[in-house]
C-alpha cells in the first residue's frame, strides 16, 4: 500500500473533524489503513473483517503473524457481537474500566470471518476513552488497531511521529492533538481458568483487583 496519497485531519476543528471521520471510514471500507488518536497512543487501524487489509497493516509496521492484531470496540454490545461466551469477568472489567486503558483477551465467535494473526481462536479488546476514536468505530465496526509505529520503534503520541514512521502506507491520519497518557494499556487474559495479567500498562493490578479479586498478576510480556 505504499505511496497512497495520505490526508491528514485536524480533528480539533469541527468541520475537518466530520470531514476526517468520514474520509477515514471510507478508507476503512476500502480496505485501506488509517491512523486515529487513542487515549493511550495513536493506533494503526485496518477493517478487522478484512484479512488483506490486517495484513498490510502488519506490513505497514514490520510485524509478524505471531502477535495478533488487537481490536477496539465502542460499545459494549459491539463486543458481545464478537465473543463467543462472554466471561462475566469481561462484563464486570468493561463496566469498571471501560472507556479506557484496558484490554481484555476473550475467546471470538468461530464464525467470524476475519483473520488478525495466529490468535488460536482469541482476541485482545478494547474500547478507547478518546472521542475522536470512538466516533470512527461506531461508523466503522470493529477496527484492528495496532500502536501506530514501526514494529521496536517508540510508539507516537502524535500524528506527526505516526506519519514520520508510517508515511503512505497510512490513506488517512485523524489528528486528535498529543495523547494524554502515552502509556500503552493494560492486558488481562480472561480465557483461562482465572483472569491474568499479560502486560501491565495504564491500569494496575491493584485497581483490577477491585473489580476482580481472583486476579493473578501473572508476568509481563509483550502480548
Amino acid at each position: 500500500m505504499a505511496g497512497v496519497l495520505s490526508r491528514t485531519y485536524n480533528c480539533d476543528e469541527p468541520e475537518s473533524r466530520a470531514t476526517g471521520i468520514r474520509e477515514a471510514a471510507d478508507a476503512v471500507r476500502l480496505g485501506q489503513l488509517v491512523v486515529l488518536p487513542t487515549d493511550t497512543v495513536y493506533g494503526l487501524g485496518a477493517d478487522a473483517f478484512d484479512p488483506e487489509a490486517v495484513g498490510a497493516l502488519l506490513a505497514a509496521k514490520a510485524r509478524g503473524r505471531d502477535m495478533p492484531v488487537p481490536v477496539l470496540v465502542s460499545s459494549e454490545t459491539m463486543l458481545a457481537g464478537i465473543v463467543a461466551d462472554l466471561p462475566e469477568a469481561a462484563s464486570r472489567l468493561a463496566d469498571e474500566f471501560w472507556p479506557g486503558g484496558l484490554t481484555i483477551i476473550v475467546r471470538h465467535q468461530p464464525s467470524l470471518a476475519w483473520d488478525l494473526g495466529e490468535s488460536l481462536g482469541t482476541v485482545a479488546v478494547r474500547m478507547p476513552a478518546h472521542p475522536v476514536a470512538l466516533e470512527l468505530i461506531t461508523e466503522t465496526g470493529p477496527l484492528a488497531v495496532s500502536s501506530a509505529n514501526i514494529s521496536g520503534s517508540p510508539p507516537a503520541t502524535t500524528v506527526d511521529e505516526a506519519h514520520d514512521q508510517l508515511g503512505g502506507s497510512v490513506s488517512v491520519y485523524l489528528d486528535g492533538g498529543e495523547c494524554a497518557e502515552s502509556v500503552p494499556s493494560t492486558i488481562v487474559d480472561l480465557t483461562g481458568d482465572a483472569p491474568v495479567v499479560r502486560r501491565e500498562g495504564a491500569i494496575d493490578a491493584e485497581e483490577l483487583r477491585k473489580a476482580l479479586p481472583d486476579l493473578d498478576a501473572g508476568a509481563e510480556s509483550d502480548a
